[in-house]
């Protein structure tokens, strides 16, 4: 049978921005979870999701909770989520930042942070023309959104570690030169991921009181429940028309795997996300199991993990510099994760090594951390999750053993170059 010829040309078919797109890795595309390792990669919160099951109540359909209706999913959920995002308001109605209240009116809820990053760039960004400011480094699906929109990027470094702070005057010119009119979104991630630092209030207020420039801010507080009390900026979406602060139950919350995200921001700004959005982007379970988590009952057992996870990340603090080749921590304390060098033979900062490290922690020892010692100010780092006391025990064990093991090959490397130059200096040939 001759063979078929189709005029199809996917090169030629498909948009070039999307041929030419570098995906996001998650961790789960280097290592998966067997069962036995101990994930310290993604993020994730180690000691489960916040829900209080109230198992003197139970239905024949969900006996360990009954607010749970499985047999509703023949029906489409609701479109607009209102006492679900009733509950977030509530949540971060603080009053630390501004006497205003925040409603729902205020909100967009989205499947995780990522359908936010994506839907305020098709809001506000028209694809080969616009622009998107980050401040490396940070979460890697900014660019990557960027990208598959067909939207260009501006990158502003942030300042050198430890403290990772936004460079100001640096985003303020680039705001105020020839391209601003193209920069629509600034993404800013406080905690910083990975850097793990909060971003000062007064340096983001510099960048919304800017005089000129016609864009919005959108501040990612993914980790904000590990930072200190108070530090959430959600409620000052009140006070400026052009700020977004976006949230997840993905981490303090323990929720990963419903992937329920949040946008607060102005209510004109929240109607467009609104507007734009699928009809039914959160389905029923998730809104359920959302809400419970959001209750106080739930809460109660978030506040408790929180606490365990903020001891093993003191813990860390405390004992990781003990284990030889662990060089400084980089970045702040405000999340659930720590950044930390890894210090070759020479005491110095090193991918290579820290690059060894991680493989082997994860191949021999079944520990994953993260490998982040390409990204800018980075060098020679890995990024640690925060675990349970019982998987912090292991890794610190795990550490010690595999970074004794890297420097002891590393000194046999270096000690045979060195006697390899001395025969070669004294005329001896091998």
């Amino acid at each position: 049978m001759a063979e078929k010829k189709f005029p199809f040309n996917l090169q030629t078919c498909a948009r070039p921005n999307i041929l030419a797109l570098e995906p996001y890795r998650c961790a789960r595309d280097d290592y998966k979870d067997n069962g036995t390792n101990i994930l310290l990669d993604a993020n994730e919160n180690a000691y489960g999701p916040s829900l209080f099951l109230d198992t003197s109540r139970t239905s024949s359909t969900n006996p360990s909770d009954p607010s749970i209706n499985f047999l509703g999913l023949n029906r489409y959920p609701d479109p607009h989520q209102h006492e679900l995002k009733q509950l977030l308001c509530n949540l971060r109605n603080t009053h630390a930042h501004t006497p205003k209240r925040i409603t729902s009116a205020n909100l967009f809820v989205g499947v995780g942070s990522d359908e936010a990053i994506d839907a305020l760039l098709r809001c506000f960004c028209v694809p080969s023309k616009d622009k998107i400011l980050v401040c490396p480094p940070t979460y890697g699906m900014y660019s990557v959104s960027a990208q598959v929109n067909d939207v260009g990027l501006v990158k502003v470094p942030l300042l050198s570690a430890p403290e990772f702070g936004l460079d100001v005057p640096a985003i303020i010119s680039a705001l105020s030169g020839p391209e601003a009119v193209n920069i629509k979104l600034i993404y800013v991630c406080s905690p910083g991921n990975p850097t793990g630092e909060l971003i000062k209030k007064e340096d983001l207020q510099k960048i919304l009181e800017h005089s000129t420039w016609n864009g919005v801010v959108v501040l990612d507080e993914a980790y904000i429940d590990f930072a200190p009390e108070g530090s959430s900026l959600a409620e000052w979406v009140a006070e400026w028309p052009n700020l977004v602060v976006m949230q997840t139950l993905s981490k303090a919350f323990g929720l990963a795997g419903i992937r329920l995200g949040a946008a607060f921001t102005s209510p004109p700004i929240a109607s467009l996300l609104n507007n734009l959005k699928a009809p039914y982007n959160i389905s029923s379970p998730t809104s359920a199991i959302a809400s419970q988590a959001l209750e106080k009952g739930g809460l109660s057992v978030m506040q408790a993990n929180r606490e365990k996870i903020i001891n093993q990340r003191d813990r860390l603090l405390r004992d990781l510099p003990k284990v030889t080749g662990i060089g400084r921590f980089r970045g702040g304390v405000a999340s659930n994760f720590l950044l930390v060098e890894i210090l070759d033979t020479q005491g110095k900062p090193d991918n290579v090594t820290a690059l060894m490290v991680y493989e082997r922690l994860a191949e021999n020892r079944g520990v994953v951390v993260r490998f982040r010692g390409k990204e800018h100010g980075c060098l020679g780092c890995l990024r640690i999750t925060v675990g349970t006391e019982e998987e912090v025990t292991r890794f610190l064990k795990e550490m010690l053993n595999v970074l004794e093991q890297v420097h002891s090959e590393g000194t046999k490397v270096n000690g045979a170059e060195e006697e390899e130059k001395e025969a070669e200096a004294s005329g001896v040939v091998s």
